[in-house]
């Protein structure tokens, strides 16, 4: 079997890595096996912050919603849970920017929540 060189493959290989990691500090962006580590840690960065940022955001939501509630007299938990015997299928998302942006909108969910619950 002839022996096969992988020049061009790579060459290609690197310079990927090369240009994802363009932005980093140093031999970072500049040497290919620093320029790899570099981008797999990168690269596993994203990944695990990706979720990080669902659960960020989640109890962003949460306290929002239990601080609006809170002014009409009502535990976060309380107002979820009478939510829930009422039916109203609203998600955490909704219920925080309802909270925010109209307070009217969210005085007649609490009112349908203790009304219920």
């Amino acid at each position: 079997m002839p022996r096969v060189k992988g020049g061009p493959t790579t060459r290609r290989r690197h310079k990927k890595v090369l240009r994802i990691t363009k932005g980093q500090k140093g031999t970072k962006s500049k040497l290919f096996r620093r320029a790899n580590e570099a981008m797999m840690k990168s690269l596993w960065y994203a990944y695990r912050d990706r979720r990080q940022r669902r659960r960020d955001l989640r109890r962003l939501w949460i306290t929002r919603i239990n601080a609006a509630s809170r002014q009409h007299g009502v535990s976060y938990s309380r107002f979820i849970y009478g939510l829930k015997q009422a039916n109203v299928e609203l998600d955490r998302k909704t219920l925080s920017d309802i909270a925010v942006r109209d307070a009217e909108g969210f005085a007649r969910l609490v009112e349908v929540a203790t009304h219920a619950g």
